[in-house]
């Protein structure tokens, strides 16, 4: 199911190979998010031509809208998005930290209030993964509780005992044909909590392992420390995945800390936005500097936005609110993202990984706008 290629000798750096229903993935691996079941402005098309290979979506989201009837009825999630390849779902467990407001934990799951109606939806490990079953994702991921980062001591560590008490009953479910499924590492800042929650879900032998509680509004410095105190007891020979993470600088940076899997929703959100990703760093496309400014995005980029189209021509678009300004950006970041993968995992294979890690991010300027989108709670 996957196999470990070789591993970077000057880092924790891994090359690996993870073989689905739907095809083969690549790892180390960009998802992009597809909360909704599409990837916002953007079409299976595109997406296969800038070289995504699995791609992410919501199981709240999709049994609140359309339902699950819908989508079983048009043959499955994949056939229903019109995308050929793997794609992995997460369990909802994200829902738990980001509509607090509008649920209540309970023993065997959590009672929500639709984000859409106020209609009461339970969702729980069976729940989660009967779901996904029908959605008939590659990858499902367990029913857990992402604390925020900054709960006290005894939240999270209630937190981790329902994950992985939640992570036991999931395991016992039925899953859909060639389903893989994957343990979620919970437990903060703490490392104790980190380590046994590891050992207990690595124990019930999943097929990979993401380590959750991340990008959930904590400063960079704690979320790799959240990394460091999990990548350890997580086997070799199976695929770890960092959730929802996080800038093109911090993606190098995890991969050098041994993870395998990555999904963020900032390249598209941020195109939304008008704002750009480069080598360097991302900058506000909108701005009047840019308005007879004849260059690319980026120049260098091979993306289909920047073979053909210049920067006042986008700003321009995105002022007068035009959909394909967005699109356009949206394009970029995507395959910004994507391209950057495949430059790791090239890198990785030629043994020069150590330095293109110190060059990149040496160049790359992050940007405390991103970051405070990063911490919004919705695509």
């Amino acid at each position: 199911m996957f196999k470990l290629i070789k591993t970077d000798n000057a880092t924790k750096a891994r090359l690996g190979r993870l073989r689905t229903k739907h095809g083969v993935v690549e790892t180390p691996v960009f998802m992009p998010v597809g909360t909704q079941a599409t990837v916002k402005a953007l079409d299976p098309r595109e997406l296969e031509e800038m070289g995504a290979q699995i791609v992410l979506s919501n199981t709240y989201h999709l049994a609140i809208r359309p339902g699950l009837e819908i989508i079983e009825r048009a043959g499955g999630l994949h056939a229903f998005m019109g995308w050929p390849g793997p794609i992995l779902t997460d369990s909802g467990g994200y829902q738990v930290f980001s509509l607090a407001k509008i649920r209540k934990i309970r023993p065997h799951g959590v009672e929500f209030r639709s984000h859409v109606d106020g209609a009461p939806f339970f969702l729980g490990p069976r729940e989660a993964m009967a779901i996904q079953r029908t959605l008939g994702s590659d990858i499902a991921m367990v029913f857990d509780e992402c604390p925020p980062h900054d709960a006290p001591a005894k939240e999270v560590s209630a937190a981790v005992e329902r994950t992985i008490r939640w992570a036991a009953e999931c395991r016992e479910q039925p899953r859909g044909d060639g389903q893989l499924v994957f343990g979620i590492v919970q437990g903060g800042n703490v490392p104790a909590l980190r380590e046994m929650c590891a050992r207990k879900l690595v124990a019930m032998d999943f097929d990979g392992y993401a380590i959750g509680g991340v990008s959930v509004g904590e400063p960079e410095a704690e979320m790799m420390r959240a990394v460091e105190m999990t990548e350890p007891f997580l086997p070799q020979n199976k695929p770890r995945y960092a959730m929802g993470l996080g800038t093109p600088a911090q993606i190098v940076e995890l991969v050098a800390r041994g993870v395998d899997m990555f999904d963020c929703v900032l390249p598209t959100r941020l195109a939304r936005n008008g704002t750009a990703f480069t080598a360097r760093g991302a900058y506000g496309i909108k701005g009047g500097a840019y308005k007879d400014d004849f260059r690319p995005i980026e120049e260098g980029c091979d993306c289909f936005a920047c073979r053909r189209f210049t920067r006042a021509y986008i700003r321009h678009l995105l002022n007068v609110e035009e959909i394909l300004g967005l699109r356009l950006v949206s394009l970029h970041n995507s395959y910004f993202y994507l391209k950057l993968m495949r430059d790791i995992r090239r890198h990785i294979e030629a043994g020069t990984f150590a330095e293109f890690r110190r060059e990149f991010v040496a160049n790359y300027v992050p940007s405390r706008r991103i970051l405070q989108l990063r911490n919004q709670n919705s695509e």
